[in-house]
């Protein structure tokens, strides 16, 4: 298909004939005409006042600036989309920026994209000049490419993980306030029914964990990358355990202390600015890990587990929660727009090599639970919140910050929906020497 066989809701400038060796002036809408195959699923307008797509569409994908193109045009895929929408230069009408879900199911499910041929190439670079080739600036909430973080440590070493954890935590504890709800909770919570409220979930989460870990009064609990001290807050409060949290964020790790000394759980619950390799190396009962192995990387798997083990006494039991692919083959690395706006490094992997590796590390595997659905839910509910505080947090960390967030959540909320990731809790003992773990003959935690 060239870039005249379509015409499907096409409106035109019209613009100079060329005259002599001049090339045809090309449009934005020349342009999604070459890269797309049959009927578009939404209206795409363009900066020059051209646009395709049927004009009675729900959804309008706008390309206001000659730079969004540009941004479109030098980084194809979803980095150059992101830099676009967060830049402000392109806009999703008929979606509220603090949820665009729909207007991503429609660019996944209809949008059907193809790459041009080289002759109707040519003739877009040279009708838009080919300035348009060059890559503007990137926006200032993105992180740096990964072969120049090398200059900030190698990956997963002490400096360059707290700098990574620091770029997405460490935003604004108001804005999370806002968007995570009472709880500060930033991990998949427990729907007993999709009716639940976003904190009867999250609380349903913590008691999930915590029967899992048979949590008694007197024990004590080490929760690694505890973000806001959720975890060991209600340990504490409701199971009468002595929990400790740490996490590599510092506004985390203050806003957790607070709520700890404010809520009275003083002399029970406490958390500390640390990275998990320096946690008290003394044996606790039970070990949580909530949302932290995404971010250790998959190579340093045995050191973590093995890490965890050592301060876990014989018999004690560890829960590991954390997003993984759906399969072992899956990349481990994250995409583009992923690892250069939400989490730097960021890796994932299996369910199978997460189970593999904690094996290894010398504990023994009970018990598995995917809760892939729950995750969905809890981001729906997420962004929610954001929609609902829309103008709160835009004033608190700017809009290209909060619409990085918008999209990012949509987006992840459709790819646990499709069983693109999922999320799986692994319980596993530290066994005695004799083999024994105190571990029941059925799990403890159900009727």
């Amino acid at each position: 298909m060239s870039l005249t066989d379509r015409d499907q809701g096409a409106t035109n400038v019209p613009g100079t004939p060329p005259a002599g060796g001049r090339h045809p002036q090309i449009t934005v809408a020349d342009v999604i005409r070459a890269v797309t195959i049959g009927d578009l699923p939404l209206r795409i307008t363009g900066y020059d006042g051209s646009a395709i797509g049927p004009a009675d569409a729900g959804i309008t994908l706008a390309i206001r600036t000659e730079r969004g193109l540009s941004y479109l045009l030098t980084a194809p895929g979803d980095l150059g989309m992101a830099r676009a929408y967060v830049s402000g230069d392109l806009g999703l009408e008929g979606v509220h920026p603090g949820d665009p879900y729909e207007a991503f199911r429609v660019l996944t499910d209809e949008l059907r994209l193809r790459l041009p041929s080289l002759g109707d190439a040519l003739t877009l670079v040279r009708g838009l000049g080919w300035e348009r080739l060059r890559p503007p600036p990137a926006p200032p909430q993105e992180a740096q490419p990964r072969w120049k973080r090398v200059m900030s440590g190698l990956r997963h070493s002490r400096v360059r993980d707290s700098s990574a954890i620091s770029h997405h935590y460490d935003v604004s504890n108001a804005f999370y306030e806002r968007v995570l709800g009472p709880s500060m909770t930033y991990t998949c919570a427990v729907f007993r029914s999709p009716q639940d409220t976003l904190e009867q979930a999250q609380a349903s989460k913590y008691d999930l964990v915590a029967a899992k870990l048979a949590l008694k009064p007197g024990m004590r609990l080490l929760d690694v990358g505890c973000g806001w001290g959720g975890m060991v807050r209600h340990a504490a409060r409701e199971y009468g355990v002595k929990a400790l949290g740490v996490t590599l964020s510092k506004a985390q790790a203050e806003w957790a202390q607070a709520a700890i000394e404010r809520e009275g759980l003083g002399e029970l619950a406490e958390v500390r600015y640390m990275d998990y390799r320096d946690a008290p190396r003394e044996q606790f009962d039970a070990i949580s890990s909530i949302g932290l192995t995404e971010h250790i990387g998959v190579r340093n798997y045995p050191a973590y587990f093995g890490a965890l083990r050592e301060r876990l006494r014989p018999g004690g039991r560890l829960l590991n929660h954390c997003i993984t692919r759906a399969d072992n083959r899956a990349p481990h690395r994250s995409g583009a727009f992923i690892d250069r706006y939400v989490f730097p490094d960021g890796e994932l992997a299996g369910p199978g090599r997460v189970i593999s590796e904690l094996h290894d590390a010398g504990l023994e595997v009970h018990h598995e639970e995917n809760l892939r659905q729950h995750y969905a839910l809890t981001l729906a509910g997420w962004c929610r919140n954001l929609v609902e505080n829309w103008d709160f947090c835009v004033s608190e960390v700017g809009a290209g910050t909060a619409r990085v967030w918008g999209l990012y959540m949509a987006g992840s909320r459709l790819a646990f929906e499709r069983n693109g990731i999922q999320l799986h809790q692994v319980l596993a003992t530290r066994n005695n020497p004799d083999g024994s773990n105190g571990y029941p003959l059925r799990p403890d935690w159900l009727p």
